[in-house]
């Protein structure tokens, strides 16, 4: 069954004093680059650093309290990992996340400091997909998707949500585009708070694969999906595909070196840390400013994780 937006009004009840409530700013600046009024939505300021904290504190707190008591667990090394296990802290049960050898460290760091058992597997989906089985057949613990949920759609949802009350009167959103959970939480929440409003997914030109999809009509996977955009390289998720189809209005892809020129506008210009994920959809707008001219445009900053020793453009040596 699709989400409806009934289920985003009720994650935001569930979830309210749990995440934050992200500011919406703007520049000046960036406007006049793109020719248009921006609203950035800055989830890069969300817990976590990253969007995930809403859709995995729906998902807990949605636990029946004897499911609860069994605790939670999913396979992850990238942001999701971290919001799952800082949203069952906040409810006081226990999460085991399944990490691949290869996860950075300092993710993993996160983790356990956000007091998750960790499970270390080899770094291939069937390692990790074994290793979750084995996980939840031992402990009982209710597996909680990254983004192919409705509990997590829903929550995600609540950052328009946000954003239509924030900005009112948006003619476009922008949206990051890779499992679909944020895409298809926006469509659904904009679209009932803004009339007329179109949906656009940012999606790297090297991870097409949402964009090949609603050109054919039917989902494909990822096809060695190469990109800057590490949050984005996953294939768009069932439930979330059925949504996008729905009611976004287009996916429009953007390279590389557009992703990392936006992200170093934000930084910049908005003194904003924003992983390249999340500068996509500023990117997207620099690439269609045509069709965004003179408008009220929203871009949701989904997350800023960046490690900031391998920033993606160069760095001058430190004068000695």
């Amino acid at each position: 069954m699709s989400v409806e937006f009934d289920a985003v009004l009720a994650a935001a009840a569930r979830i309210e004093g749990h995440v934050h409530r992200t500011p919406v700013l703007t520049c000046a600046t960036l406007d006049r680059m793109a020719g248009a009024s921006l609203f950035f939505k800055c989830e890069n300021l969300q817990k976590v650093g990253a969007f995930k904290m809403r859709g995995a504190a729906n998902a807990v707190l949605s636990l029946s309290p004897a499911d609860a008591e069994r605790g939670v667990a999913t396979h992850s090394s990238g942001n999701h990992a971290q919001a799952l296990a800082c949203a069952a802290r906040a409810r006081g049960i226990p999460a085991t996340i399944v990490m691949p050898s290869t996860a950075p460290e300092v993710k993993r760091a996160a983790v356990a400091g956000y007091g998750a058992a960790i499970v270390t597997c080899e770094p291939t989906l069937a390692a990790r997909e074994a290793a979750l089985r084995e996980v939840v057949a031992r402990t009982g613990a209710t597996f909680i998707p990254p983004y192919d949920d409705d509990r997590i759609i829903a929550g995600q949802g609540t950052a328009a949500l946000e954003l239509a009350d924030q900005a009112p009167g948006l003619d476009w959103v922008l949206c990051p585009v890779g499992g679909g959970g944020l895409l298809a939480g926006t469509a659904i929440a904009a679209q009932a708070l803004l009339p007329g409003v179109r949906v656009v997914g940012a999606e790297p030109e090297g991870a097409d694969d949402t964009a090949r999809s609603l050109a054919c009509g039917r989902r494909l996977p990822a096809e060695n999906p190469r990109s800057v955009c590490d949050g984005l390289l996953t294939s768009v998720g069932e439930r979330n595909f059925v949504v996008i189809q729905r009611r976004v209005h287009a996916i429009w892809t953007v390279s590389d070196d557009a992703v990392v020129a936006a992200m170093r506008l934000l930084f910049e210009r908005m003194k904003l840390v924003v992983e390249p994920s999340g500068a996509i959809g500023l990117a997207a707008a620099f690439a269609h400013a045509g069709d965004l001219a003179g408008a009220r445009v929203g871009i949701i900053l989904s997350g800023g994780n960046v490690d900031l020793g391998r920033l993606p453009w160069p760095v001058a040596a430190r004068e000695s």
